[in-house]
């Protein structure tokens, strides 16, 4: 059997079969290790075909898995690029909604003051409360303005099926991951999920040891070169959304003569000047820019599985050009 070395989070994406959703594989890994669930909201965001707005914030139900003891296991989140499968015409499901804005710093804000085991009718109160206006409904859609009338947010219901896409985002694996993950994914299997059109699997991979100038340059190097050969080794799925390159000021930036004798943090300085995003083949934006429990380099370009052992020996092929790099 395969075995890891890397203390990784897995993200798979499933989609569950018609009349489940996400909340029952959460529910249902609950069960089997005694634990519990706790409705949350997690932020995406999708395209805009709003004129001027080229991107929408949502917060959408996900569904967190403690054990016994209160440790996280994993997440049942939505996952917006899969869309192919859904019947967009079935009528949305009570108490399923989503909360949508422009800005992802005003849905953190509402995050923190909003009960995610709210209705509909309800999840915005607090928020006109800070704005001190009134919230307004129409046709089931709730909405927040400012005192000029400006929209600050709105509650819709979800369109049909939307509780089905599930991002299944395990705990951080520092052994026996075959066991851990496998557990999981039995459930999903027995529940009947599928992949769905658009699935991808990405591995976070710790990315403490990444965090050197000389390892980084590596790693770079090797990425660029090899990366369209290891999308095809995988067969990366041609469906998958949110995939590419590297700019192109990054290859000439960590190859600039003195960039592996500069400190890390020296190196994050100048990296944090380019125009670095997470939805490309190897998101390395999150080590970077240090987001809090999030120390991370992830892979995105492996395909959709609900089977243990390809998901294991993928890891282990991006694990072994991670080992490269450090030396």
């Amino acid at each position: 059997m395969t075995t890891l070395n890397w203390k990784i989070g897995f993200e798979l994406e499933l989609l569950a079969p018609k009349g489940f959703s996400r909340q029952d594989l959460a529910e249902a890994i609950a069960e089997k290790y005694q634990g519990s669930v706790q409705r949350f909201f997690s932020l995406q965001s999708e395209p805009s075909k709003v004129p001027g707005k080229p991107v929408f914030q949502n917060l959408t139900h996900g569904f967190e898995v403690l054990d016994a003891k209160g440790n996280f296991i994993a997440r049942c989140v939505d996952d917006l690029t899969i869309q192919a499968d859904l019947d967009k015409s079935c009528p949305s499901l009570p108490d399923w909604y989503r909360i949508v804005s422009d800005d992802a710093r005003l849905l953190h804000l509402i995050k923190r003051q909003v009960n995610p085991e709210d209705a509909i009718a309800d999840i915005l109160q607090p928020i006109a409360e800070l704005f001190g206006t009134p919230m307004t409904e129409s046709e089931g859609m709730f909405r927040v303005s400012d005192e000029v009338g400006a929209s600050v947010v709105i509650a819709v219901p979800l369109p049909g099926e939307r509780e089905r896409p599930c991002e299944l985002v395990t705990a951080p694996i520092e052994t026996d991951h075959f066991a851990v993950l496998d557990s999981l994914l039995a459930i999903a299997r027995e529940l009947g999920f599928t992949i769905p059109t658009e699935a991808a699997t990405h591995f976070h991979f710790d990315a403490t040891r990444l965090c050197s100038t000389p390892i980084f340059y590596n790693l770079v190097n090797t990425l660029w070169e090899e990366g369209e050969h290891l999308r095809q080794k995988v067969r990366t799925n041609p469906h998958c959304q949110r995939l590419g390159k590297w700019p192109e000021e990054l290859l000439f930036l960590v190859n600039t003569p003195g960039f592996t004798a500069l400190s890390w943090d020296e190196a994050v300085t100048h990296l944090k000047q380019l125009e670095l995003t997470k939805y490309c083949d190897f998101n390395i934006k999150n080590f970077i820019y240090r987001l809090p429990n999030k120390n991370t380099f992830e892979a995105r370009i492996f395909p959709g599985w609900l089977e243990t052992t390809p998901v294991i020996e993928a890891a282990k092929l991006m694990e072994d050009i991670l080992w490269s790099a450090v030396g």
